[in-house]
């Protein structure tokens, strides 16, 4: 057997399985939806110019991913303040530098040369990362306001009202979500987190009302008869697109979305891509394989040897499944446009970075549950 045989055979191989065939899947259909775009903006009329930029960073998500497969997860316990204060630094930055450059619009990216970061996606993973840690920490004064869940809180606030101010207001939404989630089963007092939802609605409320650009796809959600027609051309073409799917789909290739009627089919609306190629059965397959890794996630939480290992598996699970789909959702109009990628489907950088990199986090804990018994139930060891 060889030495890499050797080291796959302690992660779960079901899990590592589904992230290649997502990788492979998302691969072969953003070069599909992507390829005109690259025809058109390339002199030497290229059709791989995405796919080319896609793959670069799939190979540095993939040796992320590596990495903190090897990495004992246990080690981001003791660094996660750092981790934090790094990603609240970066989210600084980013707003420093765009207001220094004359930036218009949003001011989501830090841009390194030829390089951009989407820091939001950093922030989301450094969050988990210490609320995971705070949990193990001080799960016995987590109950208590003041000493425990206030802290999350302020980091929770902390990381948000930077994201906020890029604006980045459907990242912020699914933060909260996940820091929520997180808090509930650390054994945050119910009546606490009610309290800071009932603080929180009105705050976020007024920033709606605020930004021309939340305000305009909420109003284009609930009232679209009111709105500018133009504001509603690409959900409609997306729902057109995966209506010609149908059952079996149109092949792989044969997209009419792609041609100019979509706009941006490789990136946030690529899912409309799969549905008018694959067809429902194209659909279905890619949201049962999220599905199934959000499974093993939650069945690698169960099977966790500490709390750390169980609360940053089911923030990285309840992270990836959410951002899926809540992406599908917005494709098939059952929610408000946000902006948010399909993870390693979508065309994007630091995304498919961070996503991969979470999963090799994901992957390491998966390597120490030998030495629990199978069936054990983590909420005994969260609740004590």
């Amino acid at each position: 057997m060889s030495y890499l045989n050797i080291i796959v055979k302690k992660y779960d191989r079901l899990l590592l399985g589904a992230i290649v065939v997502l990788c492979v899947f998302g691969t072969v259909m953003l070069f599909s939806a992507s390829s005109i775009r690259s025809l058109e903006i390339t002199s030497n009329r290229t059709d791989t110019l995405y796919l080319q930029a896609h793959l670069k960073r799939l190979l540095v998500g993939i040796i992320f991913m590596f990495f903190f497969m090897l990495l004992d997860y246990r080690k981001l316990k003791d660094w996660a303040l750092y981790i934090l204060g790094g990603a609240v630094s970066l989210l600084v930055l980013t707003l420093v530098m765009n207001f220094f450059q004359g930036t218009a619009g949003a001011s989501r990216w830090l841009y390194l040369g030829n390089f951009s970061i989407q820091t939001s996606d950093i922030a989301r993973m450094a969050l988990i990362i210490f609320l995971a840690a705070f949990i193990h920490e001080k799960r016995d004064k987590i109950k208590d306001f003041y000493n425990g869940y206030m802290i999350c809180v302020l980091a929770v606030a902390s990381v948000t009202t930077l994201i906020v101010l890029q604006p980045d207001f459907s990242t912020t939404v699914m933060i909260l979500i996940i820091s929520f989630v997180m808090l509930f089963l650390g054994g945050a007092r119910f009546q606490h987190m009610m309290a800071t939802i009932g603080v929180s609605l009105p705050i976020l409320a007024i920033t709606i009302l605020n930004w021309t650009y939340m305000r305009g796809r909420l109003m284009s959600f609930i009232s679209p008869e009111k709105v500018n027609p133009d504001s509603l051309h690409q959900i409609k073409q997306s729902m057109i697109s995966l209506a010609n799917g149908g059952f079996f789909g149109l092949g792989l290739g044969n997209s009419f979305g792609k041609n100019h009627f979509l706009p941006t089919p490789h990136t946030d609306f690529i899912f409309a891509i799969v549905g008018e190629e694959t067809g429902l059965l194209g659909t279905l397959f890619i949201l049962t394989l999220f599905m199934f890794i959000f499974q093993r996630g939650i069945q690698i939480a169960k099977e966790s040897p500490d709390i750390f290992g169980v609360m940053l598996a089911l923030g990285i699970s309840c992270s990836f499944i959410l951002y899926a789909f809540i992406n599908a959702a917005v494709v098939t109009n059952l929610v408000p446009t946000t902006g948010l990628a399909m993870p390693l489907i979508s065309y994007g950088g630091s995304g498919v970075v961070i996503h991969l990199a979470s999963l090799g986090i994901l992957l390491n804990i998966s390597q120490s549950k030998r030495s629990v018994a199978n069936g054990s139930d983590w909420r005994k060891r969260i609740y004590g």
